[in-house]
């Protein structure tokens, strides 16, 4: 078994006790208090960037472990009662050779699987469907291009008006629905700053940018709901433009994407959005000048 699967082992069963220590809030779609390393993984990409993490820190624990040995080997060997004498070597080949070609072996071993990664998660050869995300401030709106062409504005729900069991600043009118074991490409982008659209379970993480069209993919393995939350500064109430995700099965999806067409394309959602963003900016402001 490899070194970075005994550690992902480790890592989820620290956080299995922690859920276990605290069921009021277990859940793997959120963040949960007290518990260890990363969201439990949703995606391929994210098992892939487990895998890296995982690898990256042996090898940063081992080379740390190693100077440390090596500073107190020096400080005990050659302290000035132990060596009176220091010697006046200037040189030596060998271990000049070793502390140059060691460090350009280990970044290689890192840089293999590094670009791998970066190439697997960039975008999806075999796209099933296409997402649009449109970031606003400060809000989300989705299109389904290929499910009927419709689409939806997606605000957070006040916490005034959160029903139990939901989770605060996560929860949204409008959630994404999307099916299970299909590539989804999603193309992100903006109509007035740069936002980050970002989902810790899927390893997705990409900014929205004005004027331009950035893509990534995912293909999500168990059914769910994911959360996330917008990761770039985006002004007053960047903190309140949260991500919900609901992975259903594929015959779900159909059902879903059918009531969705009709219900989205019987209503202009333009006017209640920009009303019920009004209303969260204004509740926002009034909370920041206390």
């Amino acid at each position: 078994m490899k070194l970075s699967q005994v550690f992902a082992k480790f890592t989820a069963g620290l956080s299995a006790v922690a859920a276990l220590l605290l069921p009021a809030f277990a859940s793997a779609a959120v963040p949960q208090p007290w518990t260890f390393g990363f969201q439990e993984a949703a995606t391929p990409v994210m098992r892939d960037i487990e895998d890296l993490h995982h690898l990256l820190l042996i090898i940063i624990t081992v080379i740390t472990l190693f100077v440390l040995a090596l500073l107190l080997y020096v400080m005990f060997r050659f302290s000035a009662k132990r060596n009176p004498t220091p010697s006046r070597t200037a040189h030596n080949t060998l271990i000049e050779v070793l502390w140059t070609v060691l460090p350009v072996m280990i970044l290689v071993v890192i840089a293999v699987p590094s670009f791998k990664l970066l190439y697997f998660m960039d975008r999806t050869s075999a796209p099933e469907m296409t997402l649009k995300v449109v970031g606003h401030q400060w809000y989300w709106s989705y299109q389904y291009q290929d499910n009927g062409d419709f689409s939806f504005d997606s605000l957070i729900v006040p916490e005034d008006q959160l029903k139990p069991g939901q989770h605060r600043l996560l929860e949204v009118d409008n959630q994404v629905v999307v099916p299970i074991d299909t590539n989804i490409r999603v193309l992100v982008t903006s109509d007035d700053v740069l936002h980050s659209w970002a989902v810790p379970a899927f390893g997705v993480k990409i900014d929205t940018v004005p004027g331009h069209l950035n893509e990534t993919w995912m293909r999500i393995e168990r059914p769910g709901t994911y959360y996330g939350q917008c990761s770039e500064l985006c002004g007053i109430n960047h903190g309140f433009m949260p991500i919900a995700v609901k992975a259903v099965s594929k015959e779900e999806f159909r059902v879903w994407a059918e009531e969705a067409r009709k219900k989205f394309a019987a209503a202009d959602s333009t006017a209640p959005a920009l009303a019920h963003l009004e209303s969260a900016s204004e509740t926002r402001l009034a909370a920041v000048a206390q």
